[in-house]
């Protein structure tokens, strides 16, 4: 359980320093956000399931 916590926490930070709301990162677009938040759902979905 608490490896997938910390993966949890990880992709959450991750989620949020990818938000183009900053200056160093409006030229990425909203790409990097999204492909993190899929894997945020994916992770917890199956965290949800018990399977991780």
């Amino acid at each position: 359980m608490a490896i997938s916590t910390i993966l949890f926490i990880v992709l959450l930070l991750l989620l949020i320093g990818a938000i183009p709301a900053w200056p160093y990162a409006r030229g990425w677009g909203y790409r990097p956000s999204g492909i993190i938040g899929t894997l945020l759902v994916i992770v917890l979905i199956l965290m949800l399931l018990g399977a991780f």
